[in-house]
């Protein structure tokens, strides 16, 4: 597990120790957050490797895969803003580090592997988008020229993951508890959503399924970055002793890069997707399959239901009950750099 220290792989890491396998390996590049994490599971079968690496080093990467069945390769940089800042360093993880994940695991005779993308990489408009479109293309590359009976790899692209590190819901819950204002980008912007337990339950489906080469995309609704402002306002400033009404929502304007509304599906993939009751299949471009969907146009956000306020909360509260956040906020507004390395409301982070 690539980024298993993160939200989105520590998640998945829950879900599959649920699974008995025998061992699980983590690997990502923090010593502090490894420790951290780790110590969740002493005691506790399965047995929990660990290994400092870096995704840019395939000579690290190597060591990782020893005896390693199956590969998630959830490690990436994710968010918008800092990505548009820094494409060089987005590049070496999100292309480069595809590349050597991909490679190491195949040197390593691993059977399976999947690649967790985003919404972003559907007809990119920002760097990351771009970036993890190549890194989808890698994949779907390498699998269409393996040998048969060898690796099997695919994608899977999530939408926002409610609740992830640094993301707009701990954001706003944090900036509430200090009165606000809540920093808001654009209140008419539309995000598709999932809650964590469904991406790490998706991924772990997707990767038994895959035949090779594939983007597994979950449907999923969606919500107007307004509502979830107004949500949580409404939801938890009280508990703050702060009256809804008091409190500001500040329009801050869209960053670079950053779309109103997201897209799942391109509309030039759509001669490529099978569509079925909860996903749509991306087949690799070169296999020119035959497929049946009912996309008019594209599967985007503005399209797709969404959430009311109502049902906003019923996503959210959970995720900051188990993150403990409801009871234990963190309390003072946050910094500028925190704002604008993409922790406001456009979601721009997965």
């Amino acid at each position: 597990m690539t980024g298993g220290c993160g939200s989105i792989g520590s998640r998945l890491v829950s879900e599959l120790v649920a699974r008995s396998p025998e061992r699980i390996r983590i690997v990502d590049n923090s010593e502090q957050r490894l420790a951290s994490f780790v110590g969740t599971y002493t005691d506790r079968e399965p047995e929990i490797d660990t290994v400092l690496a870096n995704v840019r080093d395939k000579d690290q990467l190597a060591i990782a895969m020893a005896d390693v069945d199956v590969v998630f390769h959830v490690a990436a940089m994710k968010h918008v803003p800092m990505v548009e800042d820094n494409p060089y360093g987005a590049v070496r993880t999100n292309v480069d580090g595809t590349r050597n994940v991909v490679e190491a695991a195949a040197d390593a005779g691993v059977d399976r592997l999947l690649s967790v993308s985003t919404d972003k990489a559907a007809n990119p408009t920002s760097t990351m988008g771009a970036t993890k479109l190549i890194g989808e293309r890698i994949v779907s590359s390498f699998d269409a020229n393996r040998p048969p009976d060898d690796l099997t790899l695919a994608s899977v692209r999530f939408g926002n993951v409610v609740g992830t590190e640094g993301s707009v819901v701990p954001l706003f819950y944090d900036q509430l508890a200090a009165g606000g204002p809540l920093t808001v980008t654009d209140p008419e912007m539309t995000r598709f959503v999932m809650g964590p337990d469904d991406a790490a339950q998706f991924a772990i489906d997707a990767c038994l399924a895959a035949d090779g080469g594939e983007v597994f995309v979950k449907k999923m609704p969606a919500i107007r970055v307004g509502d979830l402002a107004t949500a949580m306002r409404d939801h938890y400033a009280p508990q703050f002793g702060y009256d809804p009404t008091a409190v500001d929502i500040d329009l801050i304007g869209p960053n670079p890069g950053e779309r109103y509304h997201e897209k799942l599906v391109a509309e030039d993939e759509r001669r490529y997707a099978d569509e079925h009751d909860d996903q749509f299949v991306l087949h690799p471009l070169v296999d020119d399959p035959d497929v049946d969907n009912d996309l008019e146009g594209e599967y985007t956000s503005e399209n797709e239901r969404l959430l009311t306020q109502e049902e906003i909360v019923e996503l959210i509260e959970p995720v900051l009950e188990d993150a403990g956040r409801v009871d234990e906020p963190e309390t003072g507004r946050p910094s500028a750099d925190a704002r604008a390395d993409g922790g406001d409301a456009r979601g721009d982070r997965d």
